[in-house]
């Protein structure tokens, strides 16, 4: 029961974890679509840090699905600490963006124009963005769930250590076959010669 379990949370938790994996490349694929427009001698700053919070999300999707995998308690303790701290970085940054009319404010300029397309795009897919945000932010607190639960599991100690019992049975046959071959070699070469004479042939013979 507890091995299905196991597996279970294993799975359902790489296919969650995909999803923010899904996010870290999608902002990964914007960053470098708006620096593909023009080569610039200094990236904006908001550029930058979605390049970078793409590929610390892809690492951590990475993390996860090895967290997963191996159900190692100290590689899920750090995933859910990344996890948790990214998950506390996107609801400031959230909470800010939709409650506050005047988000832009809160940013530093962009002399380069490119965070006023960003800011347009917001507004004009701002509920489809609000879906995005929402299901990433669901998918993230449900990873750390089910690698709470995982970790109280635990790894499949029976996969790792086999009792001796385990090796009886495939050693023995093999020992027992050798002892009779040994044996059965021992009486063939030692076996004394016996010979049957037939009375009949003493009496041609005189």
């Amino acid at each position: 029961m507890g091995g299905t379990v196991r597996m279970v949370l294993q799975v359902v938790l790489k296919l969650v974890n995909s999803v923010n994996g899904l996010a870290g490349m999608a902002l990964i694929f914007y960053s470098l679509w708006m620096i593909r427009d023009q080569l610039l001698d200094r990236l904006p700053w908001f550029i930058c840090i979605f390049l970078g919070l793409g590929i610390f999300m892809c690492l951590i999707t990475c993390s996860g699905h090895i967290g997963a995998e191996s159900t190692n308690g100290h590689c899920l303790s750090c995933y859910m600490l990344f996890v948790v701290l990214l998950v506390l970085l996107e609801v400031s940054l959230t909470t800010d963006i939709f409650l506050n009319k005047n988000w832009e404010e809160d940013f530093p300029d962009d002399p380069t124009g490119k965070f006023d397309e960003f800011e347009d795009f917001v507004r004009l897919n701002f509920e489809i963005c609000k879906w995005v945000v929402s299901i990433t932010l669901a998918s993230q607190i449900l990873s750390i769930l089910l690698a709470m639960f995982l970790r109280t599991i635990g790894p499949d100690r029976e996969s790792f250590y086999d009792s001796d019992d385990d090796f009886a049975p495939t050693r023995l046959p093999l020992l027992r076959n050798r002892v009779q071959v040994i044996q059965s070699q021992h009486n063939t070469n030692n076996s004394p010669i016996h010979v049957k004479i037939d009375p009949t042939d003493l009496t041609t013979n005189r």
